[in-house]
């Protein structure tokens, strides 16, 4: 949540992005209670339990009467024993024929019953209130954990974790904190006006004086409420900062470790801490401030009742017992008024909470079936591209113009340099985001024409950072098909290469996980999600850079299990390492969102363009890992002897692959230096080209061919 303000009034924005309120300095009355129509926002949640708003509703009457009846046996009973009249003159037609002695009774047994009725309405009220809170409160959650699930990536990509963390466990519960505060207030107000019509009939005169207070409480807490709800915003904004300090370093623990941070971020939560400590203790301090002035107020109301009402005893006018009945009336009422600061801070706190909430909902997904969308059944896997464009927020140029065709049970590999739009490219197809520009064809369907649930079922997607859920492993695998039997689990296992290690565990399947699976290695936990994408058995896979985080070794036992898995599904290979590639039928090359070469292996490396410069760079670098492994006498002297002290300092794997860096360069150079009329501008341009030494000289400069930057551990470039 963000809020900012100006010399006209405060704005709030909602933790996502939506605007929540304009308060203006200065308006009427209207605009100071309108954050109470905001309650109509419940209203969705409160006709599911309608039974229970009506026993609510029943329960506030009954409490009202209750109420208005008790002070009643207390006025019998001073009148009976030492008043100038035996009963308060309201009661004559019930009891003017009773003696003293068994109307005292009667006073004593109807106090009793009253007292244990009202008692019995509280316990019976805080039930229901209790449960319709509670189902409200669940049911809004529900929806909005089910509104998020369907939600873009694009507002996930953007949209901090921790304020969905809090809209959904903690903004929710206003729904039903909200409604059940209602309540009590309306139940004060039923007694204010029941006390009022009764005291009209005691003595029009004292009816009169209790409501001297009204209009002063009512224009005071108009007043308080709109300077009040700015600082609820800024100390909510204040706290959900807090809060996200806490959420993102539980979830960057090991880099907080790693780097010996923790120190750092103690001093960053304490600050928002303590900033909250400060902002809460400043709004205490103006609420109690505004309760000392509404106490003043009704300290002065109850005097005035006293007054005038002590004056119309001693006069005759009325008896001792009517005016304690009065007495206890305005103390019923005067009460909540007194609390009221609280009472109507904390309903301003629930009704903020409720704006994010229901923002939060209004939230219109980017991605949604159309009203004609069709289920569809196991797809064969004829993909095709049709001139698709797409951008992300304030990024352009991410995919420009791009078609491309995939026969059924096909294999694609798709390279470039990083940040040329690869896994973008694969995104687009189960509808993670929709392309801007042109359209996506399965079986010569639009995919946004084909219901995303039908849609998705087809296609399986192994992610290049494995995402694992607590619980079991077995578990894990079965997410794939959460029907399957054990014995399917188990041979999606073995099919991924993953059945021998699950067994070595103490537990084997049921070994429980902690979230992301913190403590199987990185390859153990890929091959567990190749497990999960065999399972499912979808007859589209993406492949999304399945090895880049893996030694080598590893990295063959994970693509043996990916050959098994790739056979006879349509499907798309991201890759870094080239070695993921083998098998592949058709390859395409990105650069700066554009298909700049396409065609088999064999064809790529003949036209010795980018895709042929990215293999001579990888082999070299691969046998610079392997020189190393055979160790330092294996190095050749006339490498080690050439190099400078810099470059000594890499490790022979490093300086194999700094000279084959230096050697494309250099090579480049002299073609661009041949035709100077193009060389400079078409380098600097920041259109993609088809030319494949501009290419080459793109990614080699920037490193996106390297891993990692070279030119800066060298002290030079390349």
């Amino acid at each position: 949540m963000r809020w900012s303000s100006d010399a006209a009034g405060v704005k709030m924005e909602g933790a996502f992005g939506q605007e929540t309120r304009d308060l203006r300095a200065g308006q009427g009355p209207s605009v100071r209670w309108a954050f109470l129509t905001d309650l109509r926002m419940v209203w969705p949640y409160v006709k599911p339990h309608w039974k229970l708003g009506g026993g609510s509703l029943l329960l506030i009457g009954a409490g009202s009467l209750a109420g208005l009846l008790t002070p009643w046996p207390l006025a019998i009973v001073v009148d009976s024993i030492g008043g100038k009249r035996g009963l308060p003159g309201i009661f004559h037609p019930l009891f003017g024929s009773l003696d003293r002695t068994t109307v005292l009774i009667v006073a004593v047994v109807l106090g009793l019953v009253l007292t244990a009725g009202q008692h019995a309405i509280a316990v019976l009220d805080d039930y229901v209130s209790t449960k319709l809170s509670q189902r409200m409160t669940l049911d809004l959650r529900s929806d909005l954990f089910q509104h998020v699930q369907r939600l873009s990536q694009t507002f996930h990509d953007e949209t901090p974790h921790g304020a969905l963390t809090y809209s959904i466990n903690n903004a929710a519960e206003a729904a039903g904190s909200a409604t059940v505060a209602i309540p009590p207030l309306v139940q004060s107000l039923l007694t204010l006006i029941g006390m009022f019509v009764i005291a009209l009939r005691i003595d029009w005169e004292l009816a009169l004086v209790s409501l001297t207070v009204v209009p002063f409480v009512y224009y005071s807490t108009g007043y308080y409420t709109s300077r009040i709800e700015p600082q609820l915003y800024a100390v909510r904004n204040i706290e959900h900062n807090s809060l996200s300090v806490v959420f993102e370093a539980m979830k960057m623990i090991r880099v907080i470790v790693a780097f010996g941070r923790e120190h750092y971020e103690y001093a960053r939560f304490r600050n928002w801490a303590e900033e909250a400590v400060r902002a809460r203790v400043r709004l205490t301090v103006r609420q109690t401030l505004f309760s000392m002035a509404v106490s003043v107020i009704t300290a002065v109301g109850t005097a005035l009742v006293l007054g005038v009402g002590a004056f119309h005893v001693i006069h005759g006018k009325l008896t001792i017992g009517e005016l304690l009945v009065m007495m206890t009336y305005i103390a019923a009422v005067y009460a909540p008024l007194q609390t009221i600061s609280s009472t109507l801070t904390s309903l301003q706190d629930d009704i903020i909470s409720l704006r994010m909430a229901m923002g939060l909902l209004d939230r219109r997904p980017e991605v949604f079936d159309s009203p004609n969308a069709r289920e569809v059944d196991r797809v064969e896997g004829h993909v095709r591209y049709e001139n698709v464009s797409f951008a992300y927020p304030r990024r352009e140029g991410t995919l420009s113009d791009v078609s491309f065709e995939v026969s059924p049970g096909q294999r694609i590999g798709i390279v470039g340099a990083t940040g040329a739009g690869k896994t973008t490219l694969v995104s687009l197809l189960p509808r993670f985001y929709d392309p801007a520009e042109g359209r996506i064809l399965i079986d010569g369907k639009d995919v946004r024409e084909v219901s995303l649930a039908s849609l998705r079922r087809n296609v399986s997607f192994v992610h290049q950072e494995p995402m694992l859920f607590s619980g079991t492993i077995g578990h894990n695998i079965r997410y794939g098909r959460l029907e399957a039997n054990m014995d399917a689990v188990v041979a999606a296992a073995e099919a991924a290469n993953a059945h021998s290690f699950i067994e070595r565990l103490p537990q084997g399947y049921e070994t429980e996980l902690g979230e992301g699976g913190p403590q199987l290695s990185g390859g153990e936990r890929q091959r567990i999600a190749i497990a999960r994408a065999f399972l499912k058995d979808a007859p589209i896979l993406l492949l999304d850079e399945p090895t880049a985080s893996v030694d080598l070794r590893t990295e063959s036992g994970i693509l043996d299990a990916l050959d098994r898995l790739v056979e006879g599904r349509t499907t798309f290979v991201v890759a870094h390492r080239l070695s993921t590639l083998r098998n592949v039928d058709f390859i395409l090359v990105l650069d700066r969102g554009r298909i700049v070469e396409s065609g088999t292996p064999a064809e790529l490396r003949a036209r010795q363009g980018l895709y042929s410069h990215l293999r001579v760079l990888q082999d070299g670098a691969e046998a610079g890992r392997r020189g190393a492994r055979r160790g330092p006498a294996t190095e050749p002297h006339s490498a080690r002897a050439s190099a400078t002290p810099a470059e000594i300092e890499l490790g022979f794997p490093e300086l194999w692959r700094l000279r084959a860096a230096r050697q494309l360069l250099s090579e480049v150079r002299t073609r661009l230096e041949e035709r100077p009329e193009t060389c400079l501008d078409s380098f600097e341009a920041e259109e993609p080209s088809s030319d494949p030494d501009l290419q080459l000289a793109r990614a080699v400069v920037d490193g996106s061919l390297l891993g990692d930057s070279l030119s800066a551990r060298t002290g030079g470039e390349p």
